[in-house]
């Protein structure tokens, strides 16, 4: 088994104005697909792990070898992390039933919550990613550095936030606050309440 591009379930342009068109079909054409096929070519090398989801790899990443381990990490990383924060955009939803009520609950208010995600997706050094997570049941904000991913910690995702410059940088340049804000006009929270509730 190869792991593939997943299909998007929404044109380039659909995020507009808050992510342009461009940006999306580089990120995803390009980005993501060179993570996708990294990741196969390291797996070449162990064609028993071929069959193992990319969950499965990163959940327990004692288990590959070492010399693809990094690879597998970075790239399998790479393709999970996407491929998760493509299915949490969508423009038009609202917060709201049990994950609006949990959010509320750990914050305060939705409005502490996005500042203190918006502070984390700010002051994050370098290239990584801002988490919204269940970390045994309990909400967490997290960064990652890189393509780590929180599934390698055992803690599971609901919001991804990309804060590589190549998710941003054609339409943002350096303004990297202007891009975390507009995320929050296209976070699909029906699918965030969704993986709530699993």
């Amino acid at each position: 088994m190869t792991h593939e591009l997943p299909k998007l379930a929404y044109s380039y342009d659909s995020l507009e104005p808050f992510i342009d068109a461009k940006t999306m079909e580089v990120h995803y054409s390009k980005h993501h697909k060179t993570y996708v096929d990294k990741l196969n070519a390291a797996l070449e090398k162990h064609p028993e792990l071929q069959k193992k989801k990319v969950e499965e790899l990163l959940m327990d990443l004692n288990k590959v070898p070492e010399d693809i381990k990094t690879a597998v990490k970075n790239h399998g990383g790479g393709h999970f992390n996407h491929t998760f924060f493509w299915q949490i955009l969508k423009k038009g939803t609202k917060c709201k039933a049990e994950i609006e009520k949990a959010i509320i609950k750990k914050f305060g208010s939705f409005d502490e919550f996005k500042k203190q995600f918006s502070d984390k997706a700010t002051t994050l050094f370098g290239s990584g990613w801002v988490w919204l997570v269940l970390n045994k049941k309990e909400l967490e904000i997290l960064q990652t550095s890189n393509q780590d991913s929180p599934i390698s910690q055992n803690k599971t995702p609901l919001i991804a936030l990309d804060v590589w410059e190549h998710a941003y940088y054609l339409k943002y340049q350096n303004r990297r606050a202007e891009y975390i804000e507009a995320f929050f006009n296209v976070i699909n929270w029906d699918k965030v309440n969704e993986f709530f509730k699993k």
